[in-house]
C-alpha cells in the first residue's frame, strides 16, 4: 500500500508542469509570445509620445472624466508643436496665451467641461421611447378590434349581472372572503 502512495505521488510531481502549462494555455494564458507585445498590436499611436499609464494601461487615447490623463498625447510633435514644446521647457511667462492652448490641444482633444457637456442624445432616447410606446398603442388598438371577440353579455347587460349575483348568492359561493361574504343571509340583504 505505502509504494503504491509513493508511486501515485512521483507520477503527480511529475506530470504537475504538464497540466499547469495545459491549463493555462486552456485560460489563455502562456508563456511563448511571438511578435510585437499586445498593446503595441492593439493600436498604431504612429509618433505620438507616451506620458503616462492611462486608464487601464493600454497605449490609448480617450477623453474621460474618470481617466483625465490619457496614455499618449493627442497629436503628434511635428511642425509647429514641436517648436512650442521647445519653448515650453523654458519660462512659461513669455508664452502667449494662444501658444499655451495650442499646447493643450496637442495634448488633449476636449477640455473637462467640453466632456461633460450635454451631447443632445436624450432627444434620440426621447424619440425611441415614444416610438416604441405609439407603436404599442397601435398594436394595442388592432388586436383590439381584429383579434378580441366582443364582450359577452353577462358583462354588459344589468339585467344578467343581477342574476349571476343572485346565483351566486343561492350557492354561497366563496363566504368567507368573496362577495357573498358582504351578504346577510338570516335578513336576505347586503349587511352595512
Amino acid at each position: 500500500m505505502a509504494g503504491l502512495i509513493c508511486k501515485n505521488r512521483l507520477l503527480l510531481s511529475q506530470s504537475a508542469p504538464i497540466i499547469s502549462k495545459l491549463s493555462a494555455r486552456g485560460y489563455g494564458g502562456g508563456e511563448v509570445h511571438h511578435g510585437p507585445p499586445l498593446p503595441l498590436t492593439k493600436v498604431d499611436i504612429g509618433k505620438r509620445e507616451v506620458v503616462g499609464y492611462g486608464s487601464n494601461g493600454e497605449v490609448t487615447y480617450i477623453d474621460s472624466v474618470m481617466a483625465p490623463f490619457p496614455a499618449i498625447r493627442f497629436k503628434e510633435d511635428v511642425g509647429e508643436i514641436m517648436a512650442l514644446r521647445e519653448k515650453e521647457k523654458g519660462d512659461w511667462k513669455k508664452m502667449t496665451k494662444e501658444e499655451k492652448k495650442a499646447l493643450y490641444r496637442a495634448s488633449f482633444c476636449q477640455t473637462l467641461v467640453e466632456t461633460e457637456a450635454p451631447t443632445g442624445e436624450w432627444k434620440s432616447i426621447w424619440g425611441l421611447t415614444l416610438i416604441g410606446i405609439s407603436m404599442g398603442i397601435w398594436g394595442y388598438l388592432w388586436m383590439k378590434k381584429y383579434v378580441y371577440n366582443t364582450i359577452p353579455e353577462t358583462i354588459t347587460n344589468e339585467e344578467k349581472q343581477k342574476a349571476q349575483i343572485d346565483r351566486m348568492i343561492a350557492l354561497r359561493v366563496n363566504p368567507v372572503e368573496g362577495l357573498t361574504s358582504n351578504y346577510d343571509y338570516e335578513k336576505g340583504q347586503w349587511k352595512k
